[in-house]
Protein backbone atom coordinates (compact mmCIF):
# COMPACT_ATOMS: atom_id res chain seq x y z
CA UNK A 1 0.00 0.00 0.00
CA UNK A 2 2.89 2.30 0.18
CA UNK A 3 2.37 5.33 -2.15
CA UNK A 4 -1.59 5.34 -2.50
CA UNK A 5 -2.94 9.00 -2.71
CA UNK A 6 -6.19 9.91 -3.81
CA UNK A 7 -7.45 6.67 -3.30
CA UNK A 8 -10.82 4.56 -1.93
CA UNK A 9 -9.93 1.47 -0.23
CA UNK A 10 -13.07 -0.68 0.10
CA UNK A 11 -12.68 -2.50 3.72
CA UNK A 12 -12.12 -2.78 7.33
CA UNK A 13 -10.00 -0.13 8.86
CA UNK A 14 -8.76 -2.41 11.34
CA UNK A 15 -7.65 -5.11 8.62
CA UNK A 16 -6.20 -2.14 6.14
CA UNK A 17 -4.43 0.23 8.23
CA UNK A 18 -1.66 -2.50 9.58
CA UNK A 19 -0.84 -3.08 5.74
CA UNK A 20 0.05 1.16 5.24
CA UNK A 21 3.93 1.99 5.97
CA UNK A 22 4.74 3.99 8.97
CA UNK A 23 4.65 7.62 9.32
CA UNK A 24 2.73 7.94 5.90
CA UNK A 25 0.59 10.10 6.47
CA UNK A 26 0.17 13.83 7.75
CA UNK A 27 -3.25 14.75 8.77
CA UNK A 28 -5.72 12.30 9.76
CA UNK A 29 -9.68 13.45 10.14
CA UNK A 30 -12.60 11.40 10.49
CA UNK A 31 -15.54 10.41 12.35
CA UNK A 32 -15.84 6.68 13.35
CA UNK A 33 -19.48 5.10 13.84
CA UNK A 34 -20.87 5.92 17.02
CA UNK A 35 -21.83 3.79 19.54
CA UNK A 36 -25.43 2.46 18.98
CA UNK A 37 -26.57 4.88 16.64
CA UNK A 38 -25.89 3.73 13.02
CA UNK A 39 -26.08 0.14 11.61
CA UNK A 40 -24.12 0.00 8.20
CA UNK A 41 -24.95 -3.83 7.16
CA UNK A 42 -21.39 -5.05 7.34
CA UNK A 43 -20.53 -8.19 9.57
CA UNK A 44 -18.63 -7.23 12.66
CA UNK A 45 -18.79 -3.27 12.02
CA UNK A 46 -18.11 -0.81 14.74
CA UNK A 47 -20.35 0.57 16.17
CA UNK A 48 -22.76 -2.60 17.49
CA UNK A 49 -20.54 -3.91 20.29
CA UNK A 50 -22.97 -4.79 23.57
CA UNK A 51 -21.44 -2.19 25.81
CA UNK A 52 -20.12 1.43 24.95
CA UNK A 53 -16.70 0.29 26.96
CA UNK A 54 -16.59 -2.82 23.62
CA UNK A 55 -17.15 0.03 21.17
CA UNK A 56 -14.23 2.44 23.08
CA UNK A 57 -11.71 -0.70 23.01
CA UNK A 58 -12.67 -1.23 18.91
CA UNK A 59 -11.71 2.51 18.10
CA UNK A 60 -8.56 2.27 20.50
CA UNK A 61 -7.36 -0.46 18.37
CA UNK A 62 -8.08 1.48 15.29
CA UNK A 63 -6.23 4.40 16.67
CA UNK A 64 -3.56 2.52 18.02
CA UNK A 65 -2.58 2.14 14.20
CA UNK A 66 -3.85 5.69 13.39
CA UNK A 67 -0.59 6.83 15.59
CA UNK A 68 1.55 4.21 13.73
CA UNK A 69 0.12 5.68 10.21
CA UNK A 70 0.77 9.31 11.42
CA UNK A 71 4.14 11.29 11.17
CA UNK A 72 5.88 12.76 14.67
CA UNK A 73 4.73 16.07 13.14
CA UNK A 74 1.29 14.79 12.85
CA UNK A 75 -2.56 14.72 14.17
CA UNK A 76 -5.54 13.54 14.59
CA UNK A 77 -9.11 14.83 14.16
CA UNK A 78 -12.06 12.75 16.11
CA UNK A 79 -15.53 13.57 15.34
CA UNK A 80 -17.85 11.83 18.22
CA UNK A 81 -21.28 12.08 19.56
CA UNK A 82 -22.94 10.55 22.44
CA UNK A 83 -26.21 8.66 22.98
CA UNK A 84 -28.17 7.37 26.23
CA UNK A 85 -28.35 4.19 27.95
CA UNK A 86 -31.32 1.75 28.07
CA UNK A 87 -30.45 -0.99 29.79
CA UNK A 88 -27.52 -1.23 32.98
CA UNK A 89 -25.80 -3.74 31.03
CA UNK A 90 -24.35 -1.37 28.31
CA UNK A 91 -22.04 0.46 30.32
CA UNK A 92 -24.84 3.47 32.59
CA UNK A 93 -27.84 4.06 34.11
CA UNK A 94 -30.90 3.63 31.65
CA UNK A 95 -31.83 7.31 30.42
CA UNK A 96 -27.79 8.37 31.68
CA UNK A 97 -25.66 9.93 28.39
CA UNK A 98 -23.19 6.99 28.33
CA UNK A 99 -20.06 9.84 27.98
CA UNK A 100 -18.76 7.45 24.76
CA UNK A 101 -16.60 10.62 23.78
CA UNK A 102 -15.41 10.82 26.59
CA UNK A 103 -14.57 7.60 27.62
CA UNK A 104 -12.73 7.30 24.10
CA UNK A 105 -10.51 10.59 25.34
CA UNK A 106 -9.57 9.08 28.95
CA UNK A 107 -8.42 6.14 26.89
CA UNK A 108 -6.32 7.65 24.37
CA UNK A 109 -4.77 9.29 27.01
CA UNK A 110 -3.87 6.65 28.43
CA UNK A 111 -2.66 5.21 25.12
CA UNK A 112 -0.45 8.42 24.49
CA UNK A 113 -2.36 10.62 22.95
CA UNK A 114 -2.64 14.01 23.87
CA UNK A 115 -5.76 15.83 23.46
CA UNK A 116 -4.61 19.65 22.45
CA UNK A 117 -8.53 20.47 22.41
CA UNK A 118 -12.31 19.57 22.35
CA UNK A 119 -13.60 21.80 19.85
CA UNK A 120 -17.48 21.86 20.50
CA UNK A 121 -19.67 21.79 16.98
CA UNK A 122 -22.68 23.73 17.54
CA UNK A 123 -25.21 23.00 15.47
CA UNK A 124 -27.92 25.21 13.98
CA UNK A 125 -30.30 23.20 12.54
CA UNK A 126 -29.92 20.00 15.33
CA UNK A 127 -32.99 17.42 14.53
CA UNK A 128 -35.73 17.90 16.99
CA UNK A 129 -36.87 15.81 19.59
CA UNK A 130 -40.10 14.84 21.25
CA UNK A 131 -38.91 13.97 24.39
CA UNK A 132 -40.32 16.39 26.96
CA UNK A 133 -37.48 15.39 30.82
CA UNK A 134 -34.69 16.65 29.06
CA UNK A 135 -32.83 19.07 27.19
CA UNK A 136 -32.39 18.41 22.87
CA UNK A 137 -28.79 18.02 22.50
CA UNK A 138 -27.36 20.45 19.80
CA UNK A 139 -23.86 19.74 19.71
CA UNK A 140 -20.88 17.14 18.62
CA UNK A 141 -17.29 17.22 19.62
CA UNK A 142 -14.09 17.22 17.44
CA UNK A 143 -11.35 16.33 19.66
CA UNK A 144 -7.71 17.59 17.87
CA UNK A 145 -5.23 15.24 19.60
CA UNK A 146 -1.56 14.55 18.84
CA UNK A 147 1.68 12.08 19.36
CA UNK A 148 4.59 14.57 19.98
CA UNK A 149 4.91 17.84 21.70
CA UNK A 150 5.71 19.49 18.41
CA UNK A 151 3.80 18.93 15.53
CA UNK A 152 2.38 21.20 12.30
CA UNK A 153 -0.15 23.49 13.21
CA UNK A 154 -0.60 26.79 11.09
CA UNK A 155 -3.18 28.78 12.85
CA UNK A 156 -2.80 31.50 10.44
CA UNK A 157 -4.59 29.65 7.87
CA UNK A 158 -7.84 29.75 9.95
CA UNK A 159 -7.67 33.21 11.65
CA UNK A 160 -10.96 34.65 11.65
CA UNK A 161 -11.47 38.40 11.74
CA UNK A 162 -11.61 40.55 14.43
CA UNK A 163 -15.12 42.58 15.47
CA UNK A 164 -13.86 45.44 16.58
CA UNK A 165 -10.95 47.89 14.67
CA UNK A 166 -7.75 47.63 15.13
CA UNK A 167 -5.50 50.89 16.13
CA UNK A 168 -1.90 51.83 16.23
CA UNK A 169 -0.12 51.96 19.79
CA UNK A 170 3.24 52.60 21.36
CA UNK A 171 6.08 49.57 20.64
CA UNK A 172 7.48 50.84 23.93
CA UNK A 173 4.37 50.02 25.93
CA UNK A 174 3.77 46.87 23.82
CA UNK A 175 7.14 45.94 25.45
CA UNK A 176 6.05 47.03 29.31
CA UNK A 177 2.84 45.44 28.97
CA UNK A 178 4.74 42.09 27.66
CA UNK A 179 6.65 41.73 31.01
CA UNK A 180 3.72 42.51 33.16
CA UNK A 181 4.14 40.64 36.37
CA UNK A 182 1.96 37.15 36.80
CA UNK A 183 -1.46 38.18 38.92
CA UNK A 184 -1.38 37.36 42.46
CA UNK A 185 -4.53 35.38 41.73
CA UNK A 186 -3.12 32.88 38.93
CA UNK A 187 -2.94 29.54 39.68
CA UNK A 188 -0.37 27.18 38.67
CA UNK A 189 -2.22 26.24 35.13
CA UNK A 190 -3.73 29.37 34.69
CA UNK A 191 -2.77 31.04 30.67
CA UNK A 192 -0.75 34.10 30.40
CA UNK A 193 -2.07 37.57 28.73
CA UNK A 194 0.95 38.66 27.65
CA UNK A 195 0.85 38.21 24.07
CA UNK A 196 -2.69 39.57 23.91
CA UNK A 197 -1.13 42.49 26.65
CA UNK A 198 1.45 43.63 24.11
CA UNK A 199 -1.22 43.79 21.25
CA UNK A 200 -3.63 46.03 23.38
CA UNK A 201 -0.59 48.13 24.26
CA UNK A 202 0.26 48.77 20.45
CA UNK A 203 -3.68 49.54 19.97
CA UNK A 204 -4.43 46.33 18.07
CA UNK A 205 -7.30 44.89 19.13
CA UNK A 206 -5.39 41.24 18.30
CA UNK A 207 -3.19 40.03 15.61
CA UNK A 208 -3.49 41.65 11.88
CA UNK A 209 -4.18 38.61 10.64
CA UNK A 210 -7.22 37.78 12.55
CA UNK A 211 -8.37 35.89 15.36
CA UNK A 212 -7.99 32.48 16.91
CA UNK A 213 -11.36 30.57 15.64
CA UNK A 214 -11.40 29.58 19.32
CA UNK A 215 -13.11 25.91 20.10
CA UNK A 216 -17.04 26.59 19.27
CA UNK A 217 -17.77 26.11 16.06
CA UNK A 218 -21.28 26.91 14.80
CA UNK A 219 -22.06 25.22 11.33
CA UNK A 220 -25.15 23.49 10.42
CA UNK A 221 -25.47 19.76 9.54
CA UNK A 222 -24.64 18.56 6.11
CA UNK A 223 -26.90 19.29 3.24
CA UNK A 224 -25.28 16.62 0.95
CA UNK A 225 -28.53 14.76 -0.25
CA UNK A 226 -27.26 11.47 -1.10
CA UNK A 227 -27.73 8.02 0.51
CA UNK A 228 -25.39 7.95 3.69
CA UNK A 229 -27.17 8.72 6.48
CA UNK A 230 -24.27 10.18 8.56
CA UNK A 231 -22.45 12.41 6.26
CA UNK A 232 -20.82 15.56 8.10
CA UNK A 233 -20.73 19.27 6.40
CA UNK A 234 -17.78 20.37 4.69
CA UNK A 235 -17.05 23.34 6.91
CA UNK A 236 -16.53 21.41 9.56
CA UNK A 237 -13.36 19.76 7.66
CA UNK A 238 -12.45 22.48 6.29
CA UNK A 239 -10.61 24.09 9.28
CA UNK A 240 -8.68 20.91 10.47
CA UNK A 241 -7.46 20.74 6.97
CA UNK A 242 -6.10 24.08 6.61
CA UNK A 243 -4.23 24.14 10.08
CA UNK A 244 -3.35 20.40 10.01
CA UNK A 245 -2.30 18.94 6.61
CA UNK A 246 0.72 21.02 5.28
CA UNK A 247 -0.02 22.19 1.74
CA UNK A 248 3.59 20.75 0.74
CA UNK A 249 5.79 18.44 2.34
CA UNK A 250 9.51 17.65 1.11
CA UNK A 251 9.59 14.97 -1.62
CA UNK A 252 12.56 13.20 -0.16
CA UNK A 253 11.93 13.72 3.76
CA UNK A 254 7.86 14.63 4.08
CA UNK A 255 8.46 17.06 6.44
CA UNK A 256 6.33 20.05 6.40
CA UNK A 257 7.27 23.30 4.54
CA UNK A 258 6.20 25.84 6.44
CA UNK A 259 4.55 29.78 5.95
CA UNK A 260 6.14 32.72 8.39
CA UNK A 261 4.00 35.66 9.13
CA UNK A 262 6.38 38.66 9.49
CA UNK A 263 6.04 41.46 11.88
CA UNK A 264 2.64 40.12 13.66
CA UNK A 265 3.26 42.89 16.73
CA UNK A 266 2.36 45.57 14.03
CA UNK A 267 -0.79 47.42 12.11
CA UNK A 268 -0.04 44.58 9.23
CA UNK A 269 1.40 41.11 9.18
CA UNK A 270 3.23 39.94 6.42
CA UNK A 271 2.50 36.34 5.18
CA UNK A 272 5.64 34.69 3.46
CA UNK A 273 5.95 32.17 0.95
CA UNK A 274 6.08 28.28 1.77
CA UNK A 275 9.87 27.69 2.63
CA UNK A 276 11.29 24.03 3.40
CA UNK A 277 12.31 23.59 6.66
CA UNK A 278 14.97 20.60 5.68
CA UNK A 279 18.09 20.70 3.44
CA UNK A 280 17.02 17.82 0.90
CA UNK A 281 16.02 20.51 -1.74
CA UNK A 282 14.55 17.72 -3.46
CA UNK A 283 10.99 20.15 -4.29
CA UNK A 284 7.57 19.65 -2.88
CA UNK A 285 4.24 17.46 -3.12
CA UNK A 286 0.82 18.13 -1.51
CA UNK A 287 0.18 16.52 1.98
CA UNK A 288 -1.85 13.80 2.67
CA UNK A 289 -5.10 13.40 5.06
CA UNK A 290 -6.11 10.41 5.62
CA UNK A 291 -9.71 9.01 6.64
CA UNK A 292 -10.46 5.45 7.95
CA UNK A 293 -13.78 5.75 8.01
CA UNK A 294 -14.40 7.60 4.68
CA UNK A 295 -18.36 7.11 4.72
CA UNK A 296 -19.74 9.73 1.62
CA UNK A 297 -16.01 11.21 0.81
CA UNK A 298 -16.23 14.96 2.73
CA UNK A 299 -13.05 14.41 3.25
CA UNK A 300 -11.45 13.52 -0.10
CA UNK A 301 -13.78 16.75 -1.25
CA UNK A 302 -11.91 18.65 1.01
CA UNK A 303 -8.82 18.03 0.44
CA UNK A 304 -8.97 18.26 -2.80
CA UNK A 305 -10.60 21.40 -2.81
CA UNK A 306 -7.31 22.98 -1.12
CA UNK A 307 -4.79 21.02 -3.34
CA UNK A 308 -4.28 18.21 -0.40
CA UNK A 309 -4.08 14.63 -0.97
CA UNK A 310 -6.09 12.14 0.73
CA UNK A 311 -6.68 8.63 1.45
CA UNK A 312 -9.70 7.00 2.27
CA UNK A 313 -11.23 3.32 3.93
CA UNK A 314 -14.64 2.56 3.95
CA UNK A 315 -16.02 -0.90 5.10
CA UNK A 316 -19.44 -0.34 3.07
CA UNK A 317 -18.73 -0.82 -1.04
CA UNK A 318 -22.57 0.89 -1.46
CA UNK A 319 -21.00 4.27 0.13
CA UNK A 320 -17.32 3.99 -1.32
CA UNK A 321 -19.37 3.97 -4.40
CA UNK A 322 -21.14 6.93 -3.73
CA UNK A 323 -17.80 8.89 -2.13
CA UNK A 324 -16.21 8.11 -5.21
CA UNK A 325 -18.78 9.34 -7.15
CA UNK A 326 -19.16 12.52 -5.47
CA UNK A 327 -15.40 13.46 -5.54
CA UNK A 328 -15.30 12.73 -9.08
CA UNK A 329 -18.35 15.00 -10.02
CA UNK A 330 -16.82 17.54 -7.53
CA UNK A 331 -13.41 17.23 -9.34
CA UNK A 332 -15.58 17.92 -12.57
CA UNK A 333 -17.16 20.70 -11.60
CA UNK A 334 -13.74 22.35 -10.51
CA UNK A 335 -12.38 21.68 -13.74
CA UNK A 336 -14.81 22.99 -15.34
CA UNK A 337 -14.95 26.65 -13.12
CA UNK A 338 -11.31 26.61 -14.47
CA UNK A 339 -11.93 26.04 -18.22
CA UNK A 340 -14.95 28.62 -18.16
CA UNK A 341 -12.40 31.31 -16.25
CA UNK A 342 -9.62 31.15 -18.87
CA UNK A 343 -12.17 31.37 -21.59
CA UNK A 344 -13.63 34.44 -20.31
CA UNK A 345 -12.17 37.85 -21.36
CA UNK A 346 -10.94 40.26 -19.16
CA UNK A 347 -12.49 43.76 -19.14
CA UNK A 348 -11.44 46.58 -20.40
Amino acid sequence: MSGLRNRLLVGDARRLLPKMPAASVDCVITSPPYWALRNYDTDGQIGLEPTVDDWVNELRSVLRQVARVLKPSGSLWLNLGDTYSHHDRVGAPPKSLVLGPERLALAMLDDGWTIRNKVVWAKTNAMPISVRDRLACKYEVLYFATRSRHYYFDLDAIRVPHTSNMKHGSEAAARRAAVAKRPAWAGPLAGSNRGLDALKALGLTGHSLGKNPGDVWTYATSNFRGAHHATFPIDLITRPLLASCPEKVCADCGEPWQRQSEHPLAHTAVVGELQPECVCGTGSRPGVVLDPFMGAGTVGVAAEAHQRDWLGIEVNAEFAALANKRIEHERAKRSADRTDSEETPMAA
